[in-house]
């Protein structure tokens, strides 16, 4: 009996002793913006228990029994956190920090596509950018943003704006970004991405209201947009559906610059959210303009509700900014066309300086209207922008869900920057005058040596009237078993009214604020004042005094079937009409006599001044149409790997590149209104539980006709045909984290006397490496490189002048400094490189010292940052 009662003793024991040992792993789950997350998987692996996350990220795994586990937590679009921990009878608190993760094969993509998809489910090739891997390549400009997505070419040298984009091979053939479109939350920022001075990333501001950036380059970007047949980059905002915000500054360290940042979003009732937020920042810039170059900011509002089967989201923006913009500048450039030394000029950095001065701080003459007005040099790139859009989407019932997303966006600005016509030795400069004529200095008289270098500056003046415009992309969608079946409607207008007013001006070739020049002919009379010499550019032939007031109304509907042949073989195709209606009027130029500084004289270059001769306008009515199409098939070779393919066909319409021409602008039949650009594109993706590869091979055939290009002062027509490969991949080895993508293209110009070379400015190869490495007690500190380069590429399509590839390095730190603060040191273009972009000059005289005008990049920059999230 006593062993009976001492049996049951022990086993009660043991029992109690069990259930003691039960204990708890709670914690909170947030990302590195402090933002709690819900819905994150947490487990402890090779067992059954685990819990998700809630509304505010807290998490708990109950009756854990003693031992030591490893405990994972994972949810889509984050990598995975793993961490060893040991229950030894008591409660523990792990709290989860978790990095996004950009490149999961499972995060679903929303550009491009006509329903969101996953990317190992979709026949395209797309690139996700979310804040932490922008902040890697530590970007100035938002253009420079683009220079680590695969396939794109964007020559950043030009400030926070009028960058040059190229995709594939397809080229840059006047400028901007004809062939990739740029996108807010969806919608297109303006209806074409190469109008001239107001292309649409001088509308477009990236800041900390942005959750993502996804650029999908090639594939059905030809049917779910117009104008976009080459790739489409789209700035997703954050919606508040999380509470959470940050505040950050950030200052030049070895450059005038200020910025602060400020975006907070929460919600507010059941199924209701807010997030709103934006920046300001000012200073002088990354190059010496001898003024403040940089002034203004952005906010951006946006408010949610939800409902049981959808919702409607009414968002807003007002941008008011003042970015200086960069033209060419003058480089020497020595040896041989094909094996060149580029160098700075004298008295000018080529990687700091700039024409910009604060002897040359403003621009007069006679108005769009013939009245007398003043610009503002410092007012560079202007962009004056609100929009206000509303989104809605339901699902209502058997299988239908509409979508509907609309924009109205008013529009205006101005730009003004100096372009060096012409760099040559002042005796040269001053003969072009006439025989005898001389040099002075405008400040103070003084003779200018006839060996130093003068530049021949035309003032690119160019106000931005009214560029509104109304979008909206109307989406019905009906799902069977194993089809969706897509019907949409496209419509926009486009306002395109601008007026050039450029002035002619002698300058010193010196990057610490240029003095102005004087010309006197022979018999010491002055024939300019304060350094001007002509209202209007008669060096061009008086070209370019213009006003534009024309309008753009596009329909497009279009259609797209997504079919699930099987599990593993998604088919989609896709077709788009897009019907353009164009009208109103431009006027070019004519000479007059008029008094502009009101002196009651009339001095040489008041006698001939360019105005617009706005008595005989040329009037424009006239339709295009075209039709896209595209067809792709993903299969999925396993869970985590893919192949596909996809063939489409797209165009681009023109705007006010060709009204320029002389041509009937009446009759569409006999206007180059478009571009088309046939695209074959072949796939490979595959997911690693430590990273992800993408390898695309593409093709394209362009069929362009002419465009006006106001640097060259030409009309530039040709087709190219371009061929190559794209590969971006990402990998972790513990907290060691590479990132990387290379581009070769094969392209030539099939079209012409240049027919067989490679397009101006295209590079066979452009890459991009980004290795970083977290560390601390729970990897909250980073530091790291990014290397972003290209190989060498040919100034123009004669394929002489050889501008020499070259790499960027630039390079990060950030520090937590306390919970939700922390300390982020930048360096761009740490080794101060040269790197070259762009060249007027095709062509150098070998063996001697020549000075041509360039676009280089902006040399080293370091910045300090602070940011508090919460």
């Amino acid at each position: 009996m006593y062993s009976i009662r001492k049996f049951f003793s022990l086993v009660l024991l043991l029992s109690i002793s069990a259930m003691y040992s039960q204990s708890e792993i709670t914690g909170q789950i947030k990302d590195k913006n402090d933002t709690p997350l819900l819905g994150v998987n947490v487990i402890l692996k090779g067992t059954t228990q685990g819990a998700i996350s809630d509304f505010d990220g807290n998490y708990t795994i109950s009756n854990v029994s003693d031992g030591t586990y490893v405990l994972e937590a994972s949810s889509l679009g984050y990598t995975t956190f793993t961490q060893s921990v040991t229950i030894n009878g008591e409660n523990i608190v792990v709290n989860i920090l978790l990095n996004e993760d950009a490149e999961s094969l499972d995060e679903v993509i929303v550009t491009g596509v006509s329903n969101p998809r996953s990317k190992i489910e979709s026949s395209v090739s797309i690139t996700t950018m979310r804040s932490g891997i922008v902040q890697k390549s530590a970007p100035r400009t938002t253009a420079e943003i683009f220079r680590t997505v695969p396939g794109i070419r964007s020559e950043s040298s030009g400030g926070e704006g009028n960058a040059n984009i190229a995709v594939r091979g397809v080229p840059i053939s006047s400028g901007g970004s004809k062939y990739v479109q740029l996108q807010e939350d969806g919608l297109p920022v303006l209806l074409f991405g190469d109008m001239s001075f107001a292309t649409a990333d001088i509308f477009t501001r990236y800041d900390t209201n942005i959750s993502r950036i996804e650029a999908i380059r090639g594939g059905s970007a030809s049917t779910m947009s117009s104008n976009s047949p080459g790739a489409i980059i789209n700035f997703i905002s954050k919606t508040g559906k999380s509470e959470g915000g940050s505040l950050g500054t950030t200052f030049g360290l070895d450059f005038n610059s200020f910025r602060t940042d400020f975006e907070y979003g929460a919600p507010i009732g059941d199924g209701l959210y807010f997030h709103l937020g934006g920046f300001y920042r000012v200073g002088e810039g990354m190059r010496e303009t001898g003024f403040t170059a940089n002034n203004g900011g952005q906010f951006k509002f946006n408010i949610t509700k939800e409902f049981e089967k959808g919702y409607v989201r009414l968002y807003a923006k007002h941008l008011n900014d003042r970015a200086v913009g960069y033209l060419p500048m003058p480089i020497a450039v020595s040896g041989t066309n094909s094996n060149p030394e580029w160098n700075d000029a004298p008295n000018f950095d080529a990687t700091s300086g700039s024409l910009h001065s604060s002897y040359l701080s403003q621009n007069v003459g006679l108005g769009s209207d013939g009245a007398l007005r003043r610009s503002k040099v410092s007012d560079g790139m202007r962009p004056i922008s609100t929009s206000l859009g509303l989104e809605a989407s339901f699902e209502i019932g058997d299988g239908w869900k509409i979508k509907n997303n609309g924009r109205l966006s008013i529009n205006s600005g101005r730009f003004v920057s100096p372009f060096p016509a012409e760099v040559a030795t002042a005796s040269a400069i001053a003969d072009s005058f006439g025989t005898g004529s001389t040099l002075a200095f405008a400040n103070d008289g003084s003779a200018v040596n006839g060996g130093s270098l003068v530049a021949r500056i035309h003032m690119f003046d160019t106000e931005l009237n009214n560029f509104n415009n109304f979008m909206n992309d109307l989406r019905l969608t009906k799902s069977f078993d194993n089809v969706n079946v897509t019907l949409g409607y496209f419509k926009s207008n486009q306002n395109v009214s601008m007026s050039w007013l450029w002035n002619s001006y002698l300058q010193e070739v010196n990057d610490d604020n240029a003095r102005l020049i004087n010309v006197f002919d022979a018999a010491d009379n002055p024939l300019s004042d304060n350094g001007l010499y002509a209202y209007g550019v008669p060096f061009w032939g008086n070209c370019c005094q213009r006003n534009y007031d024309t309008q753009y109304s596009v329909s497009a509907p279009f259609v797209n079937v997504s079919i699930e042949a099987s599990e593993k073989l998604n088919i989609d195709a896709s077709m788009r009409y897009d019907k353009g209606k164009v009208d109103g009027s431009f006027a070019g130029t004519v000479q007059t006599s008029f008094d502009i500084n009101n002196d009651g004289n009339i001095s040489a270059p008041e006698q001939s001044v360019s105005a617009i001769d706005n008595a005989n306008p040329t009037a424009v009515d006239y339709d295009y149409d075209y039709v896209s199409y595209s067809l792709g098939l993903n299969y999925k070779l396993q869970e985590n790997q893919a192949v596909f393919g996809r063939y489409s066909r797209g165009a681009a319409a023109k705007a006010d590149r060709i009204l320029f021409s002389g041509l009937d602008y009446l009759d569409g039949d006999r206007i180059n209104a478009l571009d088309f650009i046939n695209q074959a594109e072949i796939g490979y993706k595959r997911g690693f539980e430590n990273g992800s590869l993408y390898a695309t091979l593409f093709y394209a055939k362009t069929v362009e006709e002419g465009g006006f290009e106001a640097t060259s002062n030409s009309i530039i027509e040709n087709d190219y045909k371009s061929f190559g490969i794209e590969v971006e991949g990402s990998y972790r080895f513990d907290d060691l984290q590479l990132r990387g993508g290379i581009t070769f293209t094969d392209a030539q110009v099939d079209s012409g006397d240049n027919k067989g070379n490679a397009p101006r400015r295209q590079p066979d190869f452009i890459y991009n490496l980004i290795p970083s490495y977290n560390f601390g007690s729970s990897k909250q500190n980073s530091v790291g490189l990014s290397f972003i380069g290209q190989s060498k590429a040919y100034a123009q399509d004669s394929n002489e002048l050889v501008m020499p590839g070259f790499v960027i390095v630039n390079s990060f730190v950030n520090v937590e400094v306390t919970k939700g603060l922390s300390a982020n040191l930048s360096a761009n273009n740490l080794f101060d490189s040269l790197g070259i972009t762009e060249s007027e000059e095709g062509s150098i005289t070998e063996g001697q010292v020549n000075y041509v005008r360039a676009r280089p990049v902006p040399g080293r920059s370091i910045s300090l940052g602070l940011n508090y999230s919460f």
